[in-house]
């Protein structure tokens, strides 16, 4: 009896070593963000919450500010209102927010939005596809996109004020 417990003891060990070995070489050895500075910004088609298509090419000729982020993610919940006072500043001057929501339901999306009187296009990645494209990781993910389709800059991590308006005076047309 002792000797299958200890047998089942060290099978336990060994798994979770092994799962603590594999996170720390995935996160420390492996090139995760798949999309970076210079490199042109992947396509992609995702819908909002009125159920309208947005294309991320049909915003060329915009600069475009694109955020990755969850409802439960607390540095996420603290730019939204900055970034809802900024895009006011900014939309008329060529500059778009796109905030890509990582496969939440609607409700929860909306109610999020709601609260925040957010009114920026906020699309729903199903499947985490263009999550998985961009190669983010931890949320919230900001992606600067100049006005012809390079990514300028990525910030992973939350935002203030004076971050969002450096970054939106950076890509402005």
């Amino acid at each position: 009896m002792k000797n299958k417990r200890l047998l089942m003891r060290s099978v336990i060990l060994s798994v979770l070593l092994a799962a603590l070995g594999y996170t720390l070489y995935v996160n420390f050895f492996t090139d995760k963000q798949k999309v970076a500075d210079g490199d042109q910004a992947p396509d992609f088609v995702l819908t909002d919450l009125q159920g309208q298509q947005h294309q991320l090419s049909d915003y060329k000729g915009k600069g475009v500010f694109l955020n990755f982020w969850g409802t439960w993610c607390k540095p996420c919940e603290r730019e939204m209102p900055v970034m809802e006072q900024q895009y006011h500043l900014y939309k008329d001057q060529g500059v778009e927010i796109l905030a890509v929501n990582v496969d939440e339901t609607n409700v929860a999306v909306q109610q999020f939005a709601d609260r925040y009187k957010l009114s920026f296009p906020i699309v729903i990645d199903r499947g985490s596809q263009v999550l998985h494209a961009y190669g983010v990781g931890p949320l919230p993910t900001t992606f600067l996109i100049d006005p012809d389709g390079k990514v300028v800059d990525v910030f992973i991590g939350g935002l203030d004020e004076k971050k969002i308006n450096e970054y939106m005076e950076m890509i402005k047309p």
